[in-house]
């Protein structure tokens, strides 16, 4: 159904001549949109989701010499009273937004930044979400629309450093989460695990600098680079794993 939607907002760009924008799409979805055959859309897509490194996507089918705009608003949350505030957790925000009946296609990436954070969401709902958006589990709060363009975010993550016998997928993710080889490979060939957003289920894809690894309900990673190489052949690799 997914894939016949999307095949179906590319004809209507490339026949009205005008820009057609799907929901925000998830990892999955976003692997689906990448391995649909290109010559089945005919007009071209991009990708955004409102700042740099999103990992939920809204995809614009476009036609030809076309300017145009996501319609992607951003939605900073603030509590009320700072000093008795809450520390809550990004299940606690989608949880809250769930509740005000809002599908989770409406929405894409939630930062937190301490006790203040930043909802992205179509723009149809962003006043919605302002007006409405009050309370957190027991801490109340206050929204103001921004523009996306007006977003700065800087993410904060771990430097992990670690040796490896190669610079494999399921090497690298074992320096990353401290987890055994039968827990590890299930989260690859389970089909949870992307790079670059593309889905891989092979343990031994071999990555590159500057690789950026999510894993569903994991976190996301960043593979850094090989700094050396030991006596014994392994490798000593840094990588980023954001919090």
């Amino acid at each position: 159904m997914l894939k016949k939607r999307l095949v179906e907002l590319s004809n209507l760009a490339y026949h009205r001549g005008i820009a057609m924008f799907s929901d925000f799409l998830n990892l999955n979805e976003l692997n689906i949109l990448h391995t649909i055959p290109k010559d089945m859309f005919p007009a071209r897509y991009e990708t955004y989701g409102g700042y740099d490194l999103s990992e939920r996507q809204m995809a614009a089918f476009l036609p030809d010499a076309l300017c145009f705009t996501y319609p992607i608003r951003a939605i900073h949350i603030s509590p009320v009273n700072r000093r008795f505030a809450e520390d809550l957790t990004h299940r606690d925000y989608l949880g809250a937004l769930m509740n005000l009946g809002i599908e989770r296609c409406k929405l894409g990436d939630i930062l937190i930044d301490e006790k203040d954070a930043v909802i992205f969401a179509r723009e149809e709902i962003a006043e919605y979400i302002k007006e409405n958006f009050l309370r957190i589990r027991h801490t109340q709060v206050t929204g103001r629309i921004q523009d996306t363009a007006d977003i700065t975010y800087t993410p904060r993550f771990d430097v992990i450093k670690g040796t490896v016998p190669s610079v494999r997928l399921d090497t690298v993710l074992s320096v990353a989460y401290p987890l055994s080889r039968s827990k590890l490979i299930p989260l690859i060939e389970g089909g949870k695990t992307y790079v670059n957003g593309k889905l891989i289920t092979s343990n031994g894809y071999h990555l590159k600098a500057g690789d950026i690894i999510s894993v569903r309900g994991s976190g996301r990673i960043v593979f850094e680079s090989v700094l050396s190489e030991t006596k014994k052949g392994r490798y000593l690799i840094s990588v980023k794993k954001y919090i």
